[in-house]
């Protein structure tokens, strides 16, 4: 079962995904608003047997991001080996993982336009899974991580490359461009760990393969994000982390391949989906 925020006709739903469009389920439950507001309540049980025995009635849809108005959107930079080694500054994996924030207008929705800025012309693409929190807490231990998860999705965490370096060390102003990045196209809800362990994370531009790894092979296990991060932050249903991107973004070729307009980014990961992306400059 498949669960995504979308508009039609002018009106924001969350509903069930079909082969053929949308199966709207948030007027059966007035209580919850969004769907942040099913996973505050731990509602996506009651949402998959409402969608049963139904069929597609929205056709016509336009994805937007699948959980909006998180509180949080916390993003792990350099958490694969590859990845690491792209630096090239002789240093082994760091002992703690690398992190910033993003912010939820910096994300559009699946098949909708990631806009590049007329201030740069070095938009880049970073494939990532993104786990979104169902239960909240504090210093929670690894053990315990899985069972703080709700559901899964993609993200295409674009970036500004030359705004990342306008500062010594601080990358927030090239992350958080309006609409730089997508995510989606829909929530899965997380069951079991083998959603997580072991799965393979793809990304093509224009039909390339650019991004290719396992996320067995994370620096950063997305067990001890989540211990590591409610070290220092509660965190509360509807977060998102974003759990780190392979080696072979743009800015890492010889000459780099930074995105154009007309580009087509396509991130998919094993029991997710695929998230599309196309490029647009700002006008």
């Amino acid at each position: 079962m498949r669960f995504a925020t979308y508009t039609t006709a002018g009106n924001q739903y969350y509903g069930a995904v079909a082969d053929d469009g949308m199966i709207p389920l948030s007027p059966n439950f007035p209580r919850w608003t969004t769907l942040r507001n099913v996973i505050e309540n731990d509602g996506l049980h009651a949402l998959a047997k409402a969608a049963q025995g139904r069929t597609a009635t929205h056709h016509d849809v336009t994805y937007d991001i699948p959980v909006p108005n998180p509180e949080k959107i916390i993003c792990v930079g350099v958490n694969f080996p590859d990845r690491n080694a792209e630096y090239k500054d002789g240093q082994e994996a760091p002992p703690n993982m690398s992190l910033f924030p993003r912010f939820p207008r910096s994300f559009t929705g699946h098949n909708q336009p990631v806009i590049r800025p007329p201030e740069s012309e070095k938009l880049d693409y970073e494939g990532e899974i993104a786990i979104v929190i169902g239960k909240g807490g504090r210093r929670i231990a690894e053990a315990d991580a899985y069972d703080h998860i709700a559901a899964l999705t993609l993200c295409n965490e674009g970036t500004i490359r030359d705004w990342v370096r306008h500062a010594k060390f601080n990358v927030t102003q090239g992350k958080n461009w309006d609409a730089s990045g997508a995510m989606g196209p829909w929530i899965v809800p997380f069951t079991h760990a083998a959603q997580l362990d072991d799965i393979r994370l793809t990304t093509h531009v224009n039909s390339e393969l650019r991004q290719d790894d396992r996320t067995s092979r994370m620096l950063f296990p997305i067990r001890r994000q989540i211990a590591y991060i409610s070290t220092f932050t509660t965190l509360v249903p509807g977060d998102i982390i974003v759990t780190g991107t392979p080696t072979g973004a743009g800015a890492r070729f010889d000459p780099p391949k930074f995105l154009k307009p007309g580009d087509v980014v396509e991130v998919a990961a094993e029991g997710i989906g695929t998230l599309r992306s196309e490029v647009i400059d700002d006008t």
